[in-house]
């Protein structure tokens, strides 16, 4: 799948989600375009970082600490994305749960059914 596709398909699943879950707040379409843009370079360069300095946590947790890296991924978005706003770190959590099940039911159509090899 595109980049691009990808962010649109993210950039609905955050108006989605803002909808959703009091305390997440997106200004309009374009601030969720920003915010998915964002939170690609984010998930991109910071979380590898952070899911290596935490892989014992991680362990320990049995993968749910995953959860707390990307709530904290979604609340340096927030900072630096204006329009866009989570009140807590508790939203931030239940916002990127919710982020991820709505972007993967958004993919299901766009994604092609056998993938080329």
């Amino acid at each position: 799948m595109s980049f691009l596709v990808k962010v649109i398909v993210t950039a609905f699943a955050v108006v989605i989600g803002s909808y959703f879950i009091p305390g997440v707040t997106v200004a309009d379409f374009l601030t969720a375009i920003v915010v998915a843009f964002v939170l690609g370079l984010l998930n991109a360069i910071l979380k590898p970082i952070l899911v290596v300095l935490t892989i014992p946590v991680t362990v320990l947790t049995l993968g749910l600490f995953l959860l707390v890296i990307n709530a904290f991924i979604i609340q340096i978005a927030a900072h630096f994305v204006k329009g866009f706003e989570v009140s807590s770190f508790g939203v931030a959590l239940l916002f990127g749960i919710l982020l991820a099940v709505i972007s993967w039911l958004l993919e299901l159509p766009v994604k092609p059914r056998y993938p080329q090899r």
